[in-house]
């Protein structure tokens, strides 16, 4: 038997039986309303179905499947003994550069069943970039005659205001938890045309009652109770979807579930894509999480071909179960993909994803072109689009007035973000001053959750700010962000590593020359003007390579130079940016062809 691992892994939750509602024994719920059905909106809109391109992602001919990959249990008793199996075989490597080979360039993809499971989603619960990609995608899968719906947990800090038609739609879900059970309703509403499930758990633990999203002692816990309660939702109320789309470590146990319990109960046909948004964050816990969950069998599950942490003895990692289970899993962006299976940036899980390398792969993401569009933007002082692009210079004098900036020849050079270490910190305090040095303007705008970070930041403003050629903000402000988007002349990333990155792409759809540092999907979006492989009409903006002053000075100086001596090619730089698609357009068929891909298996 594995050693317990040490309890800073997490702090557990009251059992069951401590529960305000507790059934110790299964019963057949009664599906109170049909879900999803004639809920909606009066003045809903018609999805129609979009007429597109068929794109060429990539995904791999041979991937397994976790039915060959991954132990099953037998059916019975949920929390009886189950035979052993034995530990599934390594598939063989492939090389990165074929990891989302395409296998559907002619072939039609059908109309699909999905749903996605997710701890957060924009704009009703939103922490991170997460929270867009689930609204941004899950849209676009509509838009192409898909049926989506979405389960997420009922916080009671949603926005609610965005929720429309909200109604309780499942009453008596039954969820298995320790040796008992705990009664939950589910809840169905709208959020902006998307069909959303809201799971509320009826436990004095108040999993999801706390005020807040994350951050809590026993999050790995609430998480597993929301994996297990979604999956008990899907078995219940009937649903059968062909994919299940789940994402980060909060849904990692999701594919284990499936393919330990759920597999002989009818969900048996269902398939699961897994998404990972960030890998720092990988849901440690101890082996008292299998006898909360069901998953009876320590041995079994703390093998490391499973969820057993490779550095950590005694420790499961959730995400790595996600990984193991799943038919297929995908990361942000297809150059952080090779980085954090090869690069190092796995944070422990690189031999994992090199031993599942065939059903491993990169997916960039979108941004919504509607949220944001220079065209119909309210908060700008001028709309614009690529034809009218001259009035964007009206936003940058909007900008300068707003923020005191002198009133002059010279580009405004940005940054927006959190300001977190992974950002590249350094090399921005270090742009700043050699911006307002050699020719140009600076403003930022951004705050740390580090208290140390955000206290340097203030001393900077107020040793810099009175120069009228540089802004610091320190904090967010939505229709400032806009405006800076807009007025600003370059947008500077300099991450020392970035999985996607959306700042590049807002700044390329409103017009704005990114400088970055080539990483993730940084150097997947932006293709430097003077060195790029790519043609000359898809050159964007200036990439540097290195993590050092020298850098990001090169890169600026280049920009900046060519913003003074050659401004028609500044302008069709910026032109370029425009026209460049960085929709869910794309990465909406790369997933349809994935779906496709492992729902034959």
């Amino acid at each position: 038997m594995p050693k317990k691992p040490a309890t800073s892994f997490g702090s557990k939750p009251k059992k069951a039986s401590d529960s305000k509602t507790v059934k110790p024994a299964r019963k057949k719920p009664v599906n109170r309303a049909e879900t999803g059905k004639d809920q909606g909106p009066a003045k809903k809109k018609a999805v129609k179905k979009r007429a597109v391109k068929r794109a060429s992602p990539k995904v791999p001919a041979k991937a397994k499947s976790p039915r060959a990959e991954t132990p099953k249990e037998a059916p019975g008793n949920l929390h009886g003994n189950l035979e052993s199996v034995e530990t599934p075989t390594q598939p063989e490597p492939v090389n990165s550069e074929q990891a989302l080979h395409n296998v559907f360039l002619h072939e039609e993809v059908p109309s699909l069943n999905v749903v996605h499971i997710s701890p957060e989603m924009a704009p009703v619960s939103k922490v991170g970039g997460l929270a867009d990609v689930v609204y941004g995608l899950t849209q676009e899968l509509a838009i192409r005659g898909n049926n989506v719906e979405i389960i997420l947990p009922k916080y009671d800090n949603m926005r609610y205001d965005h929720i429309y038609g909200l109604c309780e739609s499942f009453h008596d879900l039954w969820v298995p938890w320790y040796d008992g059970a705990i009664h939950c309703t589910v809840y169905f509403g709208f959020v902006h045309e998307r069909k959303c499930f809201f799971i509320e758990p009826h436990s004095q633990d108040n999993f999801f009652n706390r005020g807040k999203y994350y951050g809590e002692q026993d999050d790995v816990w609430r998480f597993a109770f929301f994996s297990r309660a979604a999956m008990e939702f899907l078995l219940q109320s009937g649903k059968r979807p062909d994919i299940i789309h789940c994402h980060d470590w909060h849904t990692g146990l999701v594919p284990v579930y499936l393919w330990e319990i759920y597999e002989h109960m009818g969900l048996g046909n269902s398939r699961v894509c897994y998404t990972i948004h960030n890998f720092k964050h990988q849901g440690m816990c101890g082996g008292e999480l299998l006898e909360a969950t069901g998953l009876h069998r320590p041995e079994h599950y703390f093998d490391k071909s499973r969820l057993g942490d490779d550095h950590h003895d005694g420790a499961l990692n959730l995400m790595k179960g996600g990984i193991v289970y799943s038919n297929f899993v995908t990361t942000v962006s297809p150059t952080h993909a090779r980085e954090v299976r090869d690069m190092g940036q796995g944070f422990g899980l690189e031999s994992t994803l090199q031993t599942h390398a065939p059903k491993y792969g990169g997916v960039l993401n979108g941004i919504d072109y509607e949220a944001w569009n220079p065209q119909s933007d309210k908060h700008l002082a001028a709309q614009y689009n690529a034809d009218t692009v001259g009035k964007k210079y009206d936003n940058k004098r909007a900008l300068r007035e707003r923020l005191l900036l002198a009133d002059n020849e010279k580009p405004i050079i940005a940054h927006i973000g959190r300001l977190d270490p992974q950002k590249g910190l350094e090399l921005v305090r270090h742009a700043i001053f050699h911006c307002v040095n050699n020719g140009a303007q600076f403003v930022l705008l951004g705050s740390s959750p580090e208290p140390s970070i955000n206290a340097y930041f203030w001393h900077l403003k107020n040793e810099i700010n009175e120069n009228p050629d540089c802004h610091l903000e320190i904090g967010f402000d939505e229709d400032l962000a806009r405006l800076i988007y807009a007025g600003s002349d370059m947008m500077l990333v300099p991450s020392r590593f970035e999985p996607c990155g959306l700042t590049q792409l807002i700044s390329m759809r409103y017009g704005t020359v990114p400088v970055v540092r080539a990483v993730g999907g940084l150097a997947d979006t932006v293709f430097d003007k003077d060195y790029s492989h790519v043609e000359l009409n898809k050159r964007n903006g200036y990439v540097f390579h290195e993590d050092s002053y020298t850098g990001v000075e090169t890169a600026l100086s280049r920009a900046i130079a060519c913003y003074y001596q050659y401004p028609d090619h500044f302008r069709h730089l910026m032109l370029n940016a425009m026209k460049t698609d960085y929709s869910w357009n794309v990465p909406g068929q790369h997933y349809l062809n994935i779906y496709n891909h492992i729902r034959k298996k």
